[in-house]
């Protein structure tokens, strides 16, 4: 099997601007994971575990490495734009399997960002107290949609742009979590709290293990969004030689941060209180410290979620440039502005479905664990995939996970995903519907293919020697 390079095809395109070093790529890594996950789902996951609230977030970071090792061996082996389609094709070969994978992450990207939009909303307009009378939800929606405008014109501007304002951002993101954490060794230093809570486990009529399990579905969201930076290797400076060190580094960072803030969560707050609302953060800062000016949080969380939708949407328009280019969705998708370097018109598509989404669909309920449950779903044919994959070799030097732990990640997410772990079936109904859009544009899309090949002289057609998804 031929190497795929980025940059075939019968026309000549711009390549993409490598402007992203370790240190770029490492605040990446680390805005992406942290957001409106540990902000909004500290209380839930309380909800399920009582004080033991850590453990969950444990298990899922655990989780997340073991996978992300495995995405560490494939980015480093093949380091193209397309993600897990692009390994999910090498290692399968399956039309049908690759375009499902690739529709399944471009859609939890661009659902998650939707989301995302309308939550900067709502925090936008109680940060500014704004008075949006009988017409709230009108009112929330037109200023989604303005956000989202404003996110496409930053991922227009250029990926250098784009990267910057997310270094901004996650460092806001990571001052407010940051905050939180020293309430609680304020907290802990002057005798206030209950540090004790964190080892008791109230998982109401599932045993210790079954409340966790549960509690680790929830948690498993707030772990997601390391898988987006290999959507980004064709803008990263040697990504085979820095990937290893900053994703490794960055699921680190992030999982040390959602265990301690989550530990001083169920220290200072009762967990019957932590978990009503959704600003269970917001009720650590007034129990810990009173007099901080806790209106400042309404920013912070602001921030964090336009720094996941930033994310998000940059992912999904790189995941269509990249697929595009290797042939799974119509070319012009994989178009770069020749003065900007952009992928302009997936950025333009990928906008358009998240202004649908913010316009018609709004909130949908369970959308986190329906996120975590569709890439659950694409991490357990990545695992597979990278030991599929051992038998292709490629020229040049890259990671190599021991193999024990893509079989273990296997396992884990596979079974994460199953009914076993007493998900709410809402999520498998989401997800159902979907990958159903999924199935239909899949159909659309081969029948269009068909189509084409069979009005080309056969000169023109693919040899099978070419390396192409389709």
């Amino acid at each position: 099997m031929t190497s795929i390079n980025a940059e075939s095809g019968p026309t000549q395109e711009p390549s993409l601007n490598r402007v992203m070093g370790p240190g770029l790529l490492l605040l990446f890594v680390v805005g992406d994971i942290l957001g409106t996950g540990i902000y909004a789902l500290t209380g839930k996951v309380a909800n399920e575990v009582g004080g033991a609230v850590w453990v969950p977030f444990l298990v899922a970071f655990l989780i997340a490495l073991l996978t992300g090792m495995s995405y560490l061996e494939l980015v480093t082996k093949y380091p193209h734009a397309a993600g897990a389609a692009l390994y999910t094709h090498k290692a399968f070969g399956i039309q049908f399997l690759t375009f499902m994978v690739a529709f399944t992450v471009m859609s939890s990207g661009i659902t998650s960002a939707a989301t995302a939009s309308r939550a900067f909303a709502a925090n936008f307009a109680e940060a500014f107290e704004l008075d949006l009378g009988t017409g709230i939800g009108i009112g929330i929606t037109l200023i989604a949609l303005a956000f989202m405008a404003v996110v496409a014109a930053i991922n227009l501007r250029g990926v250098s742009e784009s990267v910057k304002l997310n270094v901004l951002l996650t460092c806001v993101e990571l001052t407010g979590l940051l905050i939180v954490i020293g309430i609680g060794l304020w907290a802990l230093g002057f005798g206030n709290g209950d540090f004790g809570r964190i080892t008791e486990f109230e998982t109401g009529d599932h045993t210790a293990l079954g409340g966790v399990i549960v509690a680790t579905t929830l948690a498993f969201y707030a772990m997601v969004g390391f898988e987006d930076s290999v959507n980004m290797a064709e803008e990263c400076k040697e990504p085979s030689r820095i990937f290893p060190k900053v994703l490794l580094s960055g699921l680190i960072i992030t999982g040390t941060i959602y265990v301690l803030v989550s530990i001083t969560a169920v220290a200072l707050v009762p967990t019957d209180q932590l978990g009503t609302g959704d600003t269970p953060l917001l009720k650590v800062v007034e129990m810990g410290a009173p007099g901080f000016p806790t209106d400042i949080f309404a920013f912070i969380t602001m921030f964090a979620v336009a720094n996941s939708a930033l994310i998000n949407m940059l992912m999904a328009s790189r995941l269509l440039y990249g697929m595009a280019r290797q042939g799974v969705l119509p070319r012009p998708l994989g178009r770069v502005h020749q003065r900007r370097r952009t992928p302009y018109i997936a950025i333009a598509f990928t906008t358009a479905l998240a202004l649908g989404l913010i316009a018609f669909v709004g909130e949908v309920p369970e959308l986190g664990g329906t996120t975590a449950l569709l890439l659950l779903a694409v991490f357990t044919l990545v695992n597979v995939a990278v030991l599929v994959l051992r038998r292709d070799t490629v020229s040049h030097k890259h990671f190599h996970t021991p193999t024990v732990l893509p079989v273990i990640g296997a396992v884990a997410c596979g079974f994460l995903v199953t009914p076993w772990t007493d998900r709410n079936p809402q999520q498998y109904t989401i997800a159902g519907a979907l990958l159903a859009i999924g199935v239909g544009l899949w159909a659309l899309n081969h029948l269009a293919i068909r189509r084409q090949h069979a009005v080309l002289p056969a000169a023109s057609t693919p040899r099978p020697e070419d390396d192409r998804i389709v």
